[in-house]
């Protein structure tokens, strides 16, 4: 099975434009919830007396519940018709989870809510995806999956100021009450697709899907015997394994050289390339139709090792900043290409929400085990060698890449 050879039906999609900007709408909220669980969490229960390791616990256990719900999310999401109501229980359980910690910041309940809020990595994203493959159909992805990344980038970086604020004149409460309030308007954008508008085939990546007389869905074997889509996964792990802790290996640095504006820079460190990825992920998905996919993932992948070998030779703050700009170029790129290189080839299968889950869950062990291996190598050897080591494998990554991974763009594209 390739994905130049598979057919991604005829009938072009035409979408209202009401469930079109409702799409944006829903982006732009979702990414503002989610970011309501990124530090400030860990603020926030530092500021009520949690300890180092019961804080360290339940990140962890949050993180097992999102790794572990990825292959039944994916199985959740090839078999439901209605991709909208996922997305509403999802929304919904983020939304309580919010409201527990806020109220009840005690170590069974935050622990239960954050094994809820967890569990929905494994649909809540995919269903956006889902639900903008059977909007526009396979050959209007790449633009829709670029204007998905801008419209979530953006999200991420108002809502997190915003959050700043409320946190800083308010109260770290106030954080997560904001993140239960975000669901309001979510589930207004979300009313506005059309439920006709989003084509149960095209939205499991077999536009055939749900015609009488044909196989609903392709073997899971036909998932396993894509050289595509298993050197890709192998891609993104490696990626992972490398890419999540570089990072937070920088922080500590900052922090242990006793930089006075480390507080400034590690939140340019995170804001700039959430800008960059905002800007050029509608132009990543432009080109990914004209390039192809191969190129762009060549450049998104080779932007790690570059940054890891920056970072293990220079340590000045202002020059940090501008080397985490290689972040952007990755995060735009896989942004976009990651959910359109899988429903390349697994095009006409009716699998491509498993295959998000099996990707999924490849890149979660690796971001897992990232963090813990070069941290080690960090405490035993050093910084420099824990960024070359991390450099090492992401070169890794690109080099499975070049050798082994296929054009997976549609010959219809080419």
């Amino acid at each position: 099975m390739t994905a130049a050879t598979v057919s991604f039906g005829t009938a072009r999609p035409s979408p209202s434009n009401a469930s079109l900007s409702g799409l944006d709408g829903v982006n732009f909220f979702l990414a503002g919830i989610l970011a309501g669980f990124g530090p400030y969490l860990a603020a926030y229960l530092a500021d009520q007396k949690w300890t180092q390791e019961n804080i360290g616990f339940v990140l962890t256990a949050s993180g097992l519940a999102g790794l572990l719900s990825q292959l039944p999310g994916g199985e959740l999401l090839d078999t439901v018709r209605s991709k909208r109501a996922v997305v509403v229980a999802g929304v919904a359980m983020v939304a309580v989870s919010a409201i527990i910690i806020a109220f009840q910041p005690s170590f069974p309940l935050v622990f239960a809510a954050l094994m809820l809020q967890g569990s929905t990595g494994g649909f809540l994203g995919p269903a956006i995806v889902a639900i903008s493959l059977g909007l526009v159909g396979h050959a209007a992805l790449p633009e829709r999956l670029g204007r998905n990344q801008r419209f979530s980038s953006t999200g991420n970086l108002v809502t997190a100021a915003l959050m700043g604020v409320i946190g800083y004149f308010l109260s770290y409460q106030a954080i997560f009450l904001t993140v239960a309030a975000l669901a309001l308007p979510l589930f207004v954008a979300l009313a506005r697709i059309r439920t006709a508008d989003v084509h149960f085939g095209r939205a499991c990546g077999s536009p055939d899907h749900d015609m009488p007389g044909l196989p609903a869905r392709a073997s899971l074997r036909s998932l396993w015997r894509s050289p595509g889509l298993l050197t890709f996964a192998v891609c993104l792990f490696l990626f992972q394994l490398a890419n999540a802790s570089v990072l937070p290996l920088v922080v500590e640095d900052l922090v242990y050289q006793g930089e006075k504006r480390s507080s400034l820079v590690v939140s340019a460190l995170v804001v700039l390339p959430q800008i960059f990825v905002a800007v050029t992920a509608p132009w990543v998905g432009q080109r990914a139709k004209n390039w192809g996919r191969r190129p762009l993932l060549l450049i998104g992948l080779a932007a790690l090792p570059i940054r890891a070998l920056l970072f293990a030779s220079v340590v000045d703050p202002t020059l940090v900043v501008a080397f985490q700009l290689l972040d952007g170029i990755s995060g735009a790129v896989l942004g976009v290409l990651t959910a359109l290189v899988i429903a390349d080839v697994t095009g006409g299968t009716g699998r491509f929400n498993l295959a998000q889950g099996i990707v999924g869950t490849g890149s979660g062990i690796g971001a897992s085990l990232g963090t813990t291996l070069f941290g080690v190598v960090a405490a035993s050897f050093g910084r420099t060698a824990a960024f070359l080591s991390i450099a090492s494998v992401a070169l890794l990554a690109v080099v499975i890449l070049w050798f082994f991974m296929p054009e997976t763009r549609p010959s219809t594209e080419r």
